[in-house]
């Protein structure tokens, strides 16, 4: 590491990802060159994955507001109101690019990291999700990669005792050299103990709590904000190592030091760690900052102020005490045996003033790098509107073994190799397990429950990002309506290529558009997120992935729905209109080896209406089961169904004539949700579709121990034995190597 005196080179620009024009701003901003130091903060502040100044502009124009929203974003995490003097804090994160380099450190830190955004605001974690991308399953580095990430997310959830409920994985050549790990921890606090991270009071003291500091994940948030070339692996010493033993001793101190009333502010040191979170804690609050590195903790001897200050060593936190409030802080934070140490004060100076040995190391404004960060427009084209596929162009295919070939596929078979390694029952709490729609953990002591769910589905968002957009919201709505919740608001995660492609920013446009249209139709709004770009390769970029994390509240958690059969001799009815629609589909992908058309429209105000309907009938005790109908359409849908039930139950569907065969078993029509009903319900079933202007369609019953359709027939067994097989038989190759 040069010193903090040395020159200032084009190269030492260049290679802190700080454009000449940039460079020109903080020579403007500062009156004179920075020092080392000082060049490094900027660098991090401004970086795509901290400022985010590709995206804002486009971010500025989602929903944010609803009655029952306490904090929309700009905060550590979103924070909704669940009634009783409570409230739901959660939001979604990516870890993408360490993953890749070192995939079980960087899935377990992005753990970590997610879940002290969450606790840093006055709220117990009481569940983790992730959103799992990962290349072909031929490509050399995949299985080692899914190893290491499902590994990393087990080893540290686990660890620190929150629950892993849900998620999705899957494979896709465009993530060969990027895959995407995206991490959601949901927490639950007191509506009048939550806190936030605006610094206030002149003089307050400011204090480090946690782990030491050390030399890892340095430049972390500047790697984040490139492109991978062929020297990525170059790369690991910006990967942090996380310590999930370290990080439950802080959420026990923290939530233990908020009972006191002694916090004025709190912020957990993320990206960018000790900079990023003095800076915004101080910007917040219109105040300034003086900092003794002296008194920082550090684990490595000699550590420089360029070093500290960038940082992403993890399980550390920054607060602001009331003052003559250090002693009781302290001796919570000695109980828990974390560091504790008052590293500076609050100054009315709105600057920040870094010493150490005695020296000033850096003395920054403290608004221009935390709020006027560079805005960019930056240019972009829509993606031409691709052709529908028609359904009767297609060849015909023999449906039972185009559905054992969908069932056994990497994108529907069985995720249980994977969910079986996370805890998805610790706290006790958990109603409905992975595996579902969507995920339910019970609001500890009452019969309320949170149902929560993490949907996108990138080849929709490659074929048409604004229709792709939309689909993963309402998805989202949709998995939570199927349990029977409310759906309250989503987190996103918009992981895409570079930017600076006009292509590629077209698709961010687009998306975003997409997404703001479906969050204001569905009263969805957005509370929190996060955006990663530069998800590319050698040139070569990801598809679209803007993930959705949605939340939904159970009034009564003894109502839930599954998915599972639940008796022989019920009727099934489909809810939602079918036209057969193939384009983007998986059944084009994985019978007709082909990736193209336009993807299925999502008709929102049809969605509303029949997302309504469902959760009705659920309320209302009058189905037995739910399931959306997503990949793979109505067929697997049924195939899902039964396969989840006790005893295998199959069932015998009748298809109208007016549909060739495959359209209607495969065809990916958007709102549509399959209900098991008795014989009992079922008038008053049709009748409250036609109250709500749902179309629906009886298309089978339930019973005996096969899936038949058109005189052909599959045992559901058989069904269930390819589902589940293909990835332990997959993985089992990786163990083997080992």
């Amino acid at each position: 590491m040069s010193t903090n005196n040395s020159a200032i080179t084009p190269e030492t620009i260049a290679a802190h990802g700080i454009t000449p024009s940039e460079y020109e701003r903080i020579l403007e901003i500062l009156g004179r060159a920075p020092n080392l130091t000082e060049l490094g903060i900027f660098s991090v502040m401004w970086s795509e994955h901290c400022s985010y100044k590709s995206s804002k502009k486009w971010l500025k124009t989602l929903p944010t507001e609803a009655p029952w929203v306490i904090c929309g974003p700009g905060e550590n995490a979103g924070v909704v109101d669940i009634g009783d003097g409570q409230a739901l804090i959660f939001k979604m994160e990516s870890h993408n690019h360490p993953s890749f380099i070192e995939p079980y450190q960087g899935a377990a830190t992005g753990v970590g990291g997610i879940l002290r955004d969450v606790f840093t605001m006055g709220a117990r974690p009481i569940a983790n999700l992730n959103a799992l991308r990962f290349g072909s399953p031929d490509h050399p580095k995949t299985r080692h990669l899914v190893a290491g990430v499902v590994a990393g997310i087990g080893g540290y959830g686990n660890c620190v005792g929150v629950p892993t409920v849900g998620g999705e994985t899957n494979f896709h050549p465009s993530y060969n050299g990027n895959i995407l790990v995206n991490a959601m921890t949901v927490g639950l606090a007191d509506t009048n103990r939550i806190f936030y991270s605006a610094a206030a009071g002149v003089g307050n003291p400011v204090v480090y709590v946690g782990s030491k500091t050390g030399r890892d994940g340095i430049h972390g948030a500047t790697m984040a904000s490139a492109e991978f070339d062929a020297d990525s692996d170059e790369k690991r010493p910006t990967v942090q190592v996380g310590d999930p033993f370290t990080e439950k001793l802080l959420i026990e101190a923290c939530l233990e030091l908020m009972a006191t009333d002694v916090i004025v502010a709190i912020q957990d040191m993320g990206a960018a760690g000790l900079t990023s979170s003095s800076f915004e804690m101080a910007s917040k609050g219109g105040l300034g900052l003086e900092i003794d590195l002296d008194q920082v903790p550090t684990r490595e001897p000699g550590m420089s102020a360029y070093e500290i200050m960038l940082s992403e060593s993890q399980e550390r936190m920054l607060i602001v005490l009331k003052p003559g409030k250090e002693e009781i802080a302290k001796a919570i934070f000695d109980k828990w045996e974390l560091d504790f140490a008052v590293i500076g004060h609050l100054t009315d100076t709105g600057r920040m003033v870094l010493t150490q040995h005695g020296a000033v190391q850096a003395d920054l404004p403290i608004d221009p790098l935390a709020q006027a960060s560079p805005e960019y427009d930056r240019p972009w084209v829509a993606p031409a509107k691709l052709p529908v596929v028609e359904a009767a162009d297609l060849p015909e295919h023999d449906v039972i073994g185009a559905l054992k070939t969908l069932i056994a596929c990497p994108d529907l078979a069985s995720r249980r190799w994977i969910w079986e390694q996370y805890d998805h029952m610790v706290m006790g709490d958990t109603a409905q397990r992975p595996g579902g729609d969507a995920a339910v953990v019970r609001v500890h002591g009452t019969n309320k429950a949170v149902a929560m769910c993490v949907d996108v589905t990138p080849r929709y968002c490659q074929a048409d990002p604004y229709e792709g957009g939309r689909q993963a919201v309402a998805e989202a709505y949709r998995n939570l309506s199927a349990v029977g919740a409310k759906p309250l608001a989503v987190t996103d995660n918009l992981n895409f290529g570079n930017p600076e492609k006009p292509e590629i920013m077209g698709q961010v446009v687009e998306a975003i558009r997409g997404m703001g249209q479906a969050c204001r139709e569905l009263d969805f709004p957005v509370v929190s997120g996060n955006v990663s770009l530069y998800n590319e390769t050698q040139g070569q970029g990801i598809l679209p992935t803007p993930a959705i994390g949605g939340v939904g509240l159970l009034a009564d958690v003894n109502k839930m729905a599954t998915v599972a059969i639940k008796g022989p001799g019920h009727a099934l009815v489909l809810l939602g209109e079918t036209k057969g629609w193939l384009g983007a589909s998986l059944y084009l992908r994985e019978i007709e080896q082909r990736e193209d058309g336009a993807p299925p429209p999502v008709m929102l105000h049809r969605e509303r209406r029949t997302g309504d309907l469902v959760r009705s009938l659920i309320e209302d005790g009058l189905v037995l089961a739910c399931h959306d109908v997503s990949d793979g359409g109505i067929l697997v849908a049924v195939a899902e169904m039964a396969m989840a039930s006790d005893g295998l139950i199959g069932a015998l569907l009748e298809p109208p004539s007016a549909l060739p065969l495959a359209a209607w078993c495969f065809g990916e029509d958007q709102g549509r949700y399959i209900v098991e009903v008795g014989d009992d319900a079922l008038a008053a079933v049709l009748e409250a579709a036609v109250t709500h202007d749902v179309a629906t369609r009886v298309i089978g019953r339930t019973g005996g121990p096969v899936i038949e359709i058109g005189g052909r027939s599959v045992a559901v067994e058989e069904l269930r034995s390819l589902n589940e097989g293909w990835l332990p038989t997959y993985m089992g190759q990786e163990i083997a190597q080992h």
